[in-house]
């Protein structure tokens, strides 16, 4: 049985073609087989807007079956999170991963379309593992994003890579180390119930 991988992008003039379509790629490669990374190009990602992404999103939610994972990077992280916040029917996912995200509110940025609820922790579907991925030497979302996050939602997983800037050098090993390492976990379980 294939794993599906939904990676959102990030938001920017060509970003799905010419940045974020090769962290996607070798997310897939660094899998290996049993995954199938799915890879939607967003609406107007120049200027992204968060009724049609969510509305992009929730149409991608529907190809997803439980036990899936998500993968967002830079705004399409943030986005990707206040949708899973927003969403009470969703397929059980294995895992939420992202990717640098800018953190809406006091201390990170004021984008008022993309600010999610007050309480995110709260509204997030529980008992799904939640990764977050900063380098710090990001110069596009500064490090301090990613303590606001683990702020904000203290049962995340925080990983801060040394350096990779703000595509991690388009090195996504982290990453699908952490998601096989669910998957296995998963598994492990399932099988020794007998389900």
């Amino acid at each position: 049985m294939t794993i599906q991988v939904l990676f959102i992008q990030g938001g920017g003039a060509n970003v799905h073609d010419q940045w974020d379509d090769v962290l996607a790629k070798n997310l897939e490669r660094n899998l290996g087989s049993g995954y199938s990374v799915l890879y939607p190009r967003m609406p107007n990602e120049a200027d992204p807007q968060y009724a049609a992404w969510r509305t992009t999103l929730l149409e991608q939610f529907n190809s997803l079956k439980g036990g899936d994972f998500v993968v967002g990077h830079s705004v399409g992280g943030t986005i990707l999170l206040r949708v899973l916040a927003e969403q009470p029917r969703i397929p059980r996912l294995g895992g939420i991963f992202l990717i640098a995200p800018p953190f809406m509110g006091d201390g990170g940025w004021s984008i008022d379309d993309f600010a999610p609820r007050a309480d995110l922790s709260g509204q997030l579907p529980g008992g799904i593992p939640l990764f977050f991925y900063h380098a710090k030497d990001d110069d596009t979302v500064p490090i301090a994003h990613v303590h606001l996050y683990s702020k904000a939602i203290p049962r995340a997983v925080v990983r801060i890579l040394e350096c990779g800037g703000h595509q991690l050098e388009n090195e996504s090993s982290e990453v699908a180390r952490d998601i096989r390492s669910l998957q296995s976990s998963s598994s492990s379980t399932t099988g020794a119930r007998g389900i």
